[in-house]
């Protein structure tokens, strides 16, 4: 389901009561079951396979190479940025089955489930229907889309087997990655065609998630090329209201693709990879949304030496969204019958990048990108962009200079200049110092500057459409938004067993999105950039090895935002449109590998009250404890059975949407997964 302009029109998930205490009990019997097992016949081989599926210790885990910060890989204990990465071995034992799932693991995240297929992430703040602050890439290719300005998280998904990793930066990543990177990166990197060779199968289904499918297959070419191919279909049932009722939002999925790498030389990789997939919604509003699409992307890298490469990536991208939109009305009076948007968006992207040493103390890295994108839309009698056909071109270069001024200690500068056919130039300067002591304790401060720069959203939109009377339009005179962020961080590897880190945020904003009135008529309203504020935080994280089978995992993020009206302007949402963020969050995760080849896993979380601003008042949705636990056996070499629970505490509980009957809650669920490799 899309935004509502007006109004989220949210949606979660619901269990009976009943089932969800039997779901409680059944855990607890396979754990007692399961430890109990006599060992396999081929208990060796088991073990063998286990042992590499073990996680990281905490000495690996510091150990890290990153690509997000820098734009080259680096340890991620030396790293000048608040980043969290999420390991392929922490997304299996999760449980979870797409990537927005999996993004709970992040602690410097705010997600939350508004229906069965809809979710609002965010990082530092500003969770709105659509997240507009934070840039998602997946292998380089960006998804944020410039018709509402956010990320469709519905058509975001890979088999999660083949994820390498997931790098999540809370902060501005501008200089690097550009306009949108306000508040957060998060970067998901997939798997080299060489690591996913062989067979592997997995299906599953439950409570709530009814079906999922996925195969893929790996070998290689010849000696220097391999391939993978697969395919993934998901099936989802309806929901529950708070009111008891289903919520009508059921939903299926089916996706599938390919990656081909090759080392043509010994300096050279090249790699070619693309997904087609297709998808049908059913809406609580009513009607069914249909979304399709595909992408192509080639990369080639060469190697001049150790401090010297560069990189060549495009690809093309194509999204075609059919969305039901209700009726418009206006105290009652209708204004607009209900309809379909149509929408088909092609994606044309170019990025050069080179890095090298200079002298004995600059480390450079720097990059030129081009970008088109071409959006036509059929517009719905409620809804609808003007003009309907929109092409628009981005250029961009950037370079960053990592200058060493003593052996750990560093000094970080750097800018990207960016032309769009909005706004004219962006500059979007860094500055970082990064100091590494005692070789296991870093210490880093960062000043930076970012803008969201307005989508077709901001200027084009027109609610309802012509020749109807207009509740909501766009501002051809609409600005970027503005942020200079200001950041301290400390990371260290405290002991063997223990690491931790900890990032304080002073975000200044400025030219934040508003809702203005026309004088005289009142209608239309139009959006305006009437708002302007700070926010302030903490991300702690912190992990503990407390045996050789046992760790921990501790986060908490401390979130406070004061946004106001500019003196002598107006919103007539009060400043509170673009806020829905909790202020506390904690999370607590536990992984134990258990005696006879047997793995449980279980992550508790507390996401704090957080106001709701779409609808006629201010809403709040409650603060809430909750748990997912996996309980998984290595039965032989090659299978793997599971059974996953999510959210066990309670038998519903609402994440995000204003208060009302038509408010989905997410219900207790329960799956089982079989997983099968060779």
């Amino acid at each position: 389901m899309r935004p509502s302009i007006r109004a989220n029109q949210d949606v979660h998930i619901g269990l009976a009561g009943d089932r969800g205490t039997l779901c409680v009990c059944v855990f607890a019997i396979l754990a007692f079951i399961a430890c109990c097992l006599p060992a396999h016949a081929d208990a060796d081989d088991s073990t063998s396979t286990l042992d590499t599926l073990k996680g990281l210790s905490v000495q690996e885990l510091m150990s890290i190479k990153v690509t997000s910060v820098a734009r080259h890989p680096e340890k991620l204990l030396e790293t000048a940025s608040a980043i969290q990465v999420i390991t392929a071995d922490e997304i299996r034992r999760s449980g979870a089955t797409s990537l927005a799932e999996v993004l709970r693991l992040a602690d410097n995240l705010q997600v939350a489930q508004k229906n069965s297929h809809d979710w609002a992430i965010s990082a530092r703040g500003f969770n709105t229907a659509l997240a507009n602050k934070l840039l998602v890439m997946i292998d380089g290719r960006t998804v944020y889309t410039p018709l509402f300005s956010g990320v469709f998280w519905d058509i975001q998904d890979y088999p999660l087997e083949d994820i390498d990793r997931i790098e999540v930066i809370s902060g501005p990543g501008g200089t690097l990655w550009g306009a949108n990177a306000v508040n957060g990166v998060i970067n998901i990197i997939t798997k080299s065609a060489a690591d996913t060779k062989g067979a592997y199968v997995e299906g599953g289904g439950g409570s709530q998630l009814e079906q999922l499918a996925v195969a893929r297959y790996g070998g290689s070419l010849s000696s220097d090329t391999d391939f993978r191919v697969y395919g993934k279909y998901t099936d989802r049932g309806d929901e529950m209201l708070s009111d008891g009722q289903p919520s009508s939002d059921s939903w299926h999925q089916e996706r599938g693709g390919f990656r081909l790498d090759s080392n043509p030389s010994a300096s050279d990789t090249l790699s070619v990879h693309g997904d087609v997939y297709n998808g049908d919604e059913n809406e609580p509003t009513g009607g069914v949304a249909v979304t399709s699409g595909g992408n192509l992307v080639g990369r080639w890298s060469r190697t001049f030496s150790a401090d010297s490469d560069m990189s060549l990536q495009t690809y093309v991208d194509q999204t075609q969204l059919m969305d039901p939109v209700p009726a418009l009305s206006l105290g009652g009076i209708p204004l607009a019958p209900a309809g379909y948007l149509h929408d088909a968006l092609t994606t044309y992207d170019l990025d050069f990048q080179h890095r090298l040493l200079a002298g004995l103390k600059h480390h450079i890295v720097w990059g030129l990108g081009y970008r088109r994108t071409e959006d036509r839309v059929v517009n719905a009698p409620a809804l609808a962009f003007l003009p309907t056909t929109l092409g628009q071109n981005l250029f961009s270069t950037f370079a960053q200079d990592e200058i060493e001024l003593a052996p750990n200690l560093s000094y970080i500068l750097g800018t990207k200049l960016e032309h769009n056919d909005y706004t004219g130039w962006e500059l979007e300067p860094n500055t970082r110092l990064n100091w590494i002591f005692h070789g296991d304790q870093a210490l880093w401060a960062a000043v930076s500057r970012a803008v969201r720069t307005p989508s077709q959203i901001d200027r084009d939109l027109r609610e309802a459409a012509p020749p109807r009377v207009a509740l909501l339009e766009g501002n051809p005179d609409f600005e970027s938004e503005k942020l200079i962020a200001y950041e301290i961080g400390y990371r260290a590897q405290v002991a063997s067993r223990f690491s931790g880190s900890v990032s304080t945020f002073y975000n200044d904003y400025t030219d934040l999105r508003s809702t203005s009135y026309t004088p005289v008529t009142l209608l239309p309203f139009y959006f305006a950039n009437n708002l302007e504020g700070h926010t302030y935080g903490a991300e702690l994280t912190g992990d503990y090895q407390v045996a050789d089978n046992w760790s921990l995992h501790a986060g908490y993020t401390l979130l406070s935002e004061h946004l106001h009206i500019k003196p002598g302007q107006v919103d007539i949402n009060d400043g509170l449109n673009e806020t829905a963020d909790p202020k506390h969050q904690y999370s607590l995760r536990s992984s134990l590998d258990l005696p006879r080849q047997v793995q449980w896993d279980a992550a508790l979380r507390w996401v704090d009250s957080l106001p709701i601003n779409n609808g006629p008042t201010l809403g709040t949705v409650p603060s809430y404890l909750e748990l997912n636990s996996r309980l998984a056996w290595q039965a032989t070499r090659q299978l793997e059975l599971s059974i996953n629970g999510e959210n066990l505490l309670h038998n519903h509980h609402a994440e995000y949407g204003f208060p009302g009957p038509d408010r989905v809650e997410i219900e207790r669920s329960v799956y089982v997964k079989l997983a099968w490799r060779r």
